[in-house]
């Protein structure tokens, strides 16, 4: 088909405004939160983007199944700019955590329908090569954010850093709507609205208690959890007398997409707990400055997409789960590196295990996702895609809570100093190369709670390679008719 190369840019442009997105705004935070105040609901400019990705990723899903690739991706760029465009004039920082919203539900369109689009114009021998060109894009989205937001702030307004986002959606539309077709649909669908209510309450609940432990009263936690229970309940209840579920339960429970699923989310505990403790590691305990502690961290995005063109080049001749089971494996030997960091370690130690997790995270993800979209038919590729994205955003919030709480109990049950508090720690890492003996004391006490969470990664990350070797040998073999031969 010869405007495929045509497709594939649109879709690299419509995901690359999602990447930069995610590393431009942390950048210039600090400047937005000095402008508009509320340093309080600081976190919030983050947590409600990813509560609205994650909750509404699924929904997009079967919308798509339902109406169709274009019209879902064009909603849901036009969601994505629209939020962007109000961020921008974001007046307070409520508004900003409003407009943020708005940009995590356009986001939670993008990503799954990209890769669903990419599915549908590639067959599986090629479609890895495609997504390997998607993971370069975060890979280069992570370099170039922090660069171009401290431009932007330098000089122009911070409000630029979203507003770049609107040249490159617009072409990303203009590629879709010249260029993409649908199959044309003869009987009208009918979308679970109710199941889809329920199904977004009892995530967005879930995703509260979980983003919001650490600070809210722990009344409100367990009000969050309860309300997701009895939307969880309501809403089994609900789709197994629907007609056209939201979610197939038989979709989502047949063997090859819930161990792969299962693996994704583990990776994403595991991709979270790599990025948000191996840059205080090195900063706090290795003495390394914020640079240096950045570039140990840097090493993951150039492994992801190097681990992702080696899965797109090699798993047609050794089949999807030998990938899975054996790139996956990269993961736990990065983690294990990580393990073994002491104080006198070396950086580079330290880069090394990035380097291979990434490794690890590209050749599983790449392998995951072609497995799920490869044994369903066309007409549910968009929710099983979806789910897989859905699985992966849930396994960073759930890395997120549980790491921390494994950080905060080594931390609150230190030896000799008592408790360490966060103002301890935040002057600790402002100065890394501080000596003294309290200084001394914190940072032993650091590093200790970071080998403890360390531990658990790399106890996650051999779960995830566990959970891999479930998927069964005949969802890898292509030419044939996969969807209807495989186990449920």
């Amino acid at each position: 088909m010869p405007h495929r190369p045509f497709i594939v840019a649109a879709v690299m442009a419509s995901m690359a405004m999602v990447a930069i997105e995610a590393t431009i705004v942390s950048t210039v935070m600090p400047q937005i939160a000095a402008d508009l105040g509320g340093l309080n609901l600081y976190s919030w400019v983050f947590a409600s983007f990813l509560l609205a990705q994650t909750a509404m990723t699924v929904v997009f899903g079967k919308l798509a199944d339902l109406y169709g690739r274009k019209p879902v991706m064009l909603a849901g760029i036009a969601i994505f700019l629209a939020g962007s465009v109000l961020a921008g004039f974001a007046w307070s920082m409520t508004a900003m955590i409003v407009f943020r919203l708005v940009q995590g539900v356009g986001a939670a369109a993008i990503q799954p329908l990209a890769l669903t689009i990419v599915a549908d114009y590639y067959p599986a021998a090629e479609r890895g090569k495609v997504q390997g060109y998607l993971a370069s894009v975060w890979a280069l989205s992570a370099v170039l954010g922090p660069m171009v937001g401290g431009l932007l702030i330098r000089d122009l307004s911070w409000s630029w850093i979203f507003w770049i986002n609107i040249p490159i959606g617009i072409a990303a539309a203009a590629g879709f709507i010249r260029y993409l077709r649908d199959e044309v649909r003869h009987e009208p669908p009918a979308l679970d609205v109710p199941g889809a209510a329920l199904f977004t309450v009892a995530i967005a609940a879930l995703m509260f208690a979980l983003t919001e432990s650490a600070n809210a009263p722990a009344w409100q936690t367990w009000a969050c959890l309860g309300l997701c229970g009895v939307a969880t309940v309501l809403f089994v209840l609900h789709e197994r007398r629907a007609a056209d579920p939201m979610i197939s339960f038989a979709l989502w429970s047949r063997r090859p997409i819930a161990a792969a699923n299962a693996s994704t989310l583990l990776a994403g505990m595991a991709l979270i707990g790599l990025t948000t403790f191996l840059p205080m590691y090195s900063q706090g305990v290795l003495r390394q400055t914020p640079v240096a502690a950045g570039l140990t961290l840097t090493m993951i995005m150039l492994g992801w997409p190097l681990g992702a063109t080696v899965a797109a080049r090699t798993f047609v001749r050794i089949g999807l789960r030998r990938m899975m089971v054996g790139g996956g494996a990269f993961v736990p030997t990065g983690a294990a590196l990580l393990v073994l960091l002491t104080p006198e370690s070396s950086p580079l130690t330290a880069g090394l295990g990035s380097l291979i997790m990434g490794f690890g995270m590209g050749t599983s993800s790449v392998s995951c996702m072609i497995l799920i979209q490869e044994v369903v038919a066309a007409d549910q590729r968009g929710s099983a895609t979806a789910s897989n994205v859905f699985a992966r955003n849930l396994g960073s919030t759930l890395g997120a809570a549980l790491f921390g709480a494994v950080l905060n109990y080594g931390l609150a049950h230190a030896g000799g100093i008592g408790p360490v508090t966060s103002d301890q720690l935040k002057e600790l890492l402002d100065a890394p190369a501080a000596a003294g003996g309290v200084g001394e004391a914190i940072r032993g006490v650091l590093q200790h709670s970071l080998h403890l969470t360390f531990l658990a990664v790399l106890a996650v990350s051999l779960l995830m390679v566990a959970l891999a070797a479930l998927v069964p040998a005949t969802a890898t073999r292509f030419g044939r008719p996969a969807a209807q031969n495989l186990p449920h």
